[in-house]
């Protein structure tokens, strides 16, 4: 009996457990949409712009660990995934994204909506290729899936329409389930290698742990290790869900959202122990320190510091074969100076997170502590790159059960609605609470719709300023007057109301708690658009020269050119709260 390919696709993405395909339909497309609607154990997630599409595919899987799929039609249908395809390929979780193309018998002709997506995606993908024979898709597909749960990254299959339904029945390659089962396997350095990582620790009178995303699933054993060592935990921002609770070692992050005791505690020490990390920014490493770097890919190590001993392995499996060859340090000065650190700078943020009654614009520090001390023990949160991140990774408290998605790799703007979608798709019993901004919001504002299409109860924090707020502390801190970055906004409550969403507008700190409980607590999704202050810094651990000599510049331009006014509303915002 016939079996078009698109079946025999269908088929095999169920049977190997993918529960969702995100996407937006396309006439090259409907042998798979319409084999996805005959078919009771998948769902087609109805977004608005393919983009969309790839970053919720993206959260998914970052949430998951499973294969996630979304799909495009051909030419700018399938081209608009590729946004999203960067950063899901950037930050490692596995996505199949399917491409449709143009008729068979047209390609090479600049037909209609032509391109050629097997060339476009290779750069954010570990496998993209054409298939051309309805009876060969099986095999192609199966390829990609496993390419993409094996390298931890992107695959794209690429297929005309007239493939999807071309006969498939002759395959040899027929739907079953493509699994790849973790046997429990080990992975850790040689008895040498980790012979000289304790070499090197033992005989550091200072050691610190600067931990990434790769110390998922090794909380337990990073902790122990810091206790042995007597080592501070300071943790880039991928790693701050997996090892920032729990933790009597933790002293915050570093880098430009970091704090000023986790880049005092890399920058004292003797011994830098790097674990599952690709912290980008080489001026807040060590110069004089030992470095040692674990990861589970080595072509990562030493591509950011020098590094004295690169380590292969998982950080769980080499901090167990580790262990038993360090030695306990009594010494603790360098560890309780950190966390004294840390707790003084902690208590300055807390401090600057105030809203006093009546007292507008409203501190954006404020918005994102109230939000974190209502929401739920297990919330995901999901969060727009610039401002927004910087007040999640400052004031949101991981605990082991929440969870923290953004693009925090490929930075780029507009993820935190549309991986939003995707957490609460995949997690419906879940509260998923996206902090969006002004800018990032607008970008993909269309997809507000998809939250009440497909009943999705997320719930959106704006933090409106009115402006590219991170953009302008860049030019401010590089001596340029902002240009440019002026956002002349809606209601964005209004907007989401006409969506069908709850949407509140806040304007004074003492509304806002009433407002997030409301928003929190209704059944379905919800908008808090909150007009927060333009001209609120956020300031790096560490101000270089050149930064410092920056902002001066810019003051003087903007007096001179008539805009000393910004410069008064600054010092009243940072200088005199």
């Amino acid at each position: 009996m016939a079996k078009s390919a698109a079946k025999v696709m269908v088929e095999t993405l169920v049977a190997s457990g993918v529960k969702r395909v995100y996407g937006l339909p396309g006439d090259s497309l409907n042998g798979l949409t319409d084999a996805i609607r005959e078919h009771s154990e998948i769902q087609w997630v109805h977004v608005r712009h393919e983009e969309v599409a790839a970053f919720a595919a993206g959260a998914e899987a970052h949430l998951t660990g499973d294969l996630v799929v979304c799909a495009g039609s051909c030419g700018p249908g399938n081209l608009h995934l590729i946004n999203g395809l960067y950063d899901c390929h950037r930050s490692r979780v596995p996505v199949l994204a399917i491409a449709a193309q143009i008729p068979s018998t047209e390609l090479g002709t600049g037909y209609f909506q032509e391109t050629h997506p097997e060339m476009l995606f290779k750069d954010c993908s570990h496998y993209c290729e054409l298939v051309s024979d309805p009876e060969n898709v099986p095999r192609i597909l199966g390829i990609a899936m496993r390419t993409a749960i094996t390298k931890r990254g992107v695959a794209v299959v690429v297929a005309p329409g007239d493939v999807f339904l071309g006969d498939c029945s002759g395959s040899v390659y027929a739907a079953s389930a493509i699994k790849l089962c973790d046997a429990g396997s080990v992975f850790h350095p040689c008895e040498g290698d980790l012979a000289a990582a304790a070499e090197i620790l033992n005989g550091a009178g200072k050691v610190t742990i600067l931990g990434g995303a790769g110390c998922a699933g090794a909380h337990a054993e990073v902790v122990e290790l810091a206790g042995l060592l007597k080592a501070p935990v300071v943790h880039a921002l991928r790693g701050k869900e997996y090892l920032e609770y729990d933790n009597p070692y933790d002293v915050g992050m570093t880098g430009l959202l970091g704090f000023s005791s986790g880049y005092y505690a890399m920058m004292n020490c003797d011994a830098l122990l790097m674990l599952g990390t690709d912290f980008p920014y080489t001026q807040f490493f060590p110069e004089k320190a030992k470095i040692i770097q674990v990861d589970v890919r080595g072509e990562q190590i030493g591509r950011r510091t020098h590094v004295d001993l690169g380590l292969i392995g998982t950080v769980r499996d080499t901090v167990r074969a580790l262990m038993p060859k360090v030695k306990e340090k009594k010494d603790t000065k360098h560890l309780d100076t950190s966390v004294k650190h840390y707790q003084g700078a902690r208590k300055g943020l807390e401090e600057l997170a105030s809203g006093e009654p009546g007292k507008t614009p409203i501190h954006p520090q404020y918005v994102a502590r109230l939000v974190d001390e209502m929401a739920s023990e297990d919330a995901v949160f999901t969060c727009d790159v610039g401002l927004p991140t910087v007040w999640a990774a400052r004031y949101l408290r991981m605990n082991g059960k929440r969870s923290l998605l953004g693009s925090f790799v490929h930075g780029s703007m507009a993820s935190a609605l549309p991986q939003g979608i995707g957490a609460q798709a995949a997690f419906p019993g879940r509260q998923v609470i996206a902090l969006a901004g002004d800018g990032g919001l607008a970008m993909l504002l269309g997809d507000l719709l998809t939250l009440k299409q497909m009943k999705l109860p997320v719930k959106i924090v704006v933090f409106n300023n009115s402006a590219l707020g991170f953009v302008e502390l860049e030019m401010k801190a590089a001596g340029f007057l902002d240009f440019g970055t002026t956002l002349e906004n809606p209601s964005f409550a209004e907007v989401g109301t006409a969506c069908g969403l709850l949407g509140l507008r806040v304007e004074k700190p003492e509304y806002l708690k009433g407002a997030l409980v409301q928003a929190l607590a209704h059944d379905g999704p919800a908008l808090v658009d909150v007009v927060v202050n333009r001209q609120e810094l956020s300031l790096p651990p560490s101000i270089e020269f050149k930064q410092a000599t920056g902002f001066g510049l810019y003051i003087m331009k903007a007096v001179m050119n008539g805009r000393a006014d910004e410069v008064i509303d600054l010092a009243k915002t940072n200088l005199f709260r």
